[in-house]
């Protein structure tokens, strides 16, 4: 019996998916040439900003994420006690 075939089991469609969120975000900075932001902070202001910071905190997140898997993991036979 053939095992169904799911829209990203094909590595065409993933780089697509990769290709359209790599163009949202580019258009996301070139947009920030032509809209005015008001801004709280003086480093705001800053072109690319927010993309930076986005881009820092994912980064920070999964490297934290690692280190607190090796405090929170439980051993394999937990739950065979």
């Amino acid at each position: 019996m053939e095992e169904k075939k799911y829209f990203l089991d094909d590595p065409r469609n993933v780089n697509r998916l990769l290709y359209v969120f790599y163009f949202i975000s580019a258009l996301s900075i070139f947009a920030e040439l032509f809209i005015k932001r008001y801004v709280n902070h003086p480093w705001e202001a800053l072109f690319g900003f927010y993309a930076i910071y986005g881009f820092l905190a994912c980064t920070f997140l999964v490297l934290a994420a690692t280190q607190m898997r090796k405090v929170i993991m439980r051993k394999e036979d937990y739950y065979d006690n």
